[in-house]
Order: C-alpha cells, then sequence, then structure tokens
C-alpha cells in the first residue's frame, strides 16, 4: 500500500458495471456499540476502508481482514495526507469501480470536513451517500452523565470547533454570544485553546464559577470527566495531564454529572473554587 493510496486492489479495479460509489460514515465516538446497523453494513461491504485518528481501535478492530485499509488520520500540525490530495485519492479509488467507506469519527458532517469531500465527489460525478454517525458532543456527554439541554438550566447547546481548519482562518467567534447563559457549550478539538477560550468566556461576562468539565476518551474504556468551572479548567488540564481527543463542556448541566453518572468514575476538580466575576 502506498502512502497516497493507490493501493493493489485499488490498481486492481473492481467487477465491470459496477457503479462507483462513497460511503462518507460516521464512525461515533469511539464505542463500537454505538455505530449504526448502516455504518457497520458499509464497514463490511466496502472494498477499500479510509479512516481517521479519530476511529477507535475497538472499531478498527470490525475492519475485514480481507479489506483494504489505509489511515488518513489528522492531528494538530500532523496530517498523514493534506485534505485536497485525500480528496483526490476518494475520487480516483472510486472511479475505479471500488465501494469506498470514508470513515469517520463521530459525524460526517460535524467539524468531519465530509461535506468538502462530497463537493469534490459530486464535482466529479460520483455517487456518494452519507451515513450520520453520533456525534462527541451527544455521546461523550451522555456517557460522561451531563445532559446537553436540562428544564431550568439549559434550553440550547453550541457546538464550537477549538481551532480554525488548516488554511482557513473562518470567521470570528461571537464570544459575547456564547457567554450569555441558559445554554450549553461544547468545544471540540479546543484543548490546545482552553486559556484563550476561558479568557474570553470570562471578558464577555460568563461567572467564574460556571460549572465546567473536560471528557477525555469520551465513550471508551479510558474515559475520564474532570468536573470544574471556568475559572479552573486550565489548572485542571494541566494536573490531570489530558491530551486529545478531550471535550469542553460549559454550563450549568455539568452540576448534574455527580448524580447521573453512570459509565464511569468522576473526578471533581481539586482547585479552590473561585468567586463568580
Amino acid at each position: 500500500m502506498d502512502r497516497d493510496g493507490l493501493t493493489t486492489a485499488a490498481k486492481d479495479g473492481a467487477p465491470s458495471g459496477q457503479t462507483p460509489r462513497v460511503s462518507l460514515v460516521g464512525a461515533g465516538p469511539g464505542d463500537p456499540d454505538l455505530l449504526t446497523v448502516k455504518a457497520l453494513r458499509c464497514i463490511e461491504q466496502a472494498d477499500v476502508i479510509l479512516y481517521d485518528n479519530l476511529v477507535s481501535d475497538a472499531i478498527r478492530a470490525l475492519f475485514p481482514k480481507s479489506t483494504t485499509t489505509l489511515f488518513v488520520g489528522k492531528a494538530k500540525n500532523c496530517h498523514s495526507i493534506g485534505q485536497d490530495r485525500l480528496n483526490e485519492v476518494i475520487v480516483e479509488l472510486a472511479q475505479k469501480g471500488l465501494h469506498v467507506c470514508r470513515l469517520k469519527g463521530g459525524d460526517p458532517f460535524i467539524f468531519g470536513r465530509g461535506s468538502e469531500e462530497m463537493l469534490r465527489l459530486h464535482q466529479a460525478g460520483i455517487q456518494t451517500e452519507v451515513v450520520p454517525g453520533i456525534t462527541a458532543a451527544s455521546g461523550c456527554t451522555s456517557y460522561a452523565g451531563i445532559p446537553l439541554t436540562h428544564r431550568g438550566l439549559a434550553q440550547a447547546c453550541t457546538f464550537v470547533t477549538g481551532h480554525a481548519q488548516s488554511g482557513d482562518a473562518g470567521p470570528d467567534i461571537d464570544w459575547q454570544g456564547l457567554a450569555r447563559g441558559n445554554q450549553t457549550l461544547v468545544f471540540y478539538m479546543g484543548l490546545s485553546q482552553l486559556p484563550k477560550i476561558t479568557t474570553e468566556l470570562a471578558a464577555q461576562g460568563m461567572p467564574l464559577d460556571t460549572p465546567a468539565a473536560l471528557i477525555e476518551q469520551g465513550c471508551r474504556p479510558e474515559q475520564r470527566v474532570i468536573a470544574s468551572q471556568l475559572s479552573q479548567l486550565v489548572q485542571d488540564s494541566q494536573i490531570h495531564q489530558l491530551q486529545s481527543p478531550t471535550l469542553i463542556v460549559i454550563g450549568e448541566v455539568v452540576s448534574l454529572a455527580d448524580q447521573l453518572a453512570w459509565f464511569g468514575p468522576l473526578t471533581q476538580s481539586s482547585m479552590p473554587q473561585a468567586l463568580s466575576a
């Protein structure tokens, strides 16, 4: 298998007359039991699987041994393959008549760049389908015992990416809007930006004692949940030496975690409580 994904299987092609097809599949947050029936079917029937860094080992263990697989994951400042080249590889594989399973952690259309890949595939006239997956904000908070909404505490939830996509500064974040109460904030891929996140929200008036949580390796046996508050998130992330993937949850609903935790232990912050702003 070469680095660009032009595998032996791809070069051999598929039976003549087969319609090129790509399935953009959400693998969910890590627990293989959270795969949809259709996602598992796509994995089992694919000719080639291109999978991301956030696809867990437990899900990778479900890959058929006879299926060609290619790791195309991305981490901060470390990409196994650039997005533009990846788009072309998917097109090339599909044009050879292969059924391509493009497997992504979470949901393909929530910070997964699945829409970018689908736009390129449609430009090439390739039949494509999307198989939604459970996104981390839903799966990881549920496994942590944190409801995204709760009567009297939060009537809305907002998902925010913790960093801009490569090569795109993206729109400015509306920190003032995020700091308003009665909602739950969930930051994806934001661990390295935690000081900025907490500083900006506090500057816009969010109380320093707003409940918050850090969820590392959510929905997996290694899951760790640190219950904290806005003023202590940075220190707690350092004390517990949290690593990616870690989800940041901020809002009053976090206060329910000690009553609703069911999947694993909840670690309370070891930092002294700060006064509200």
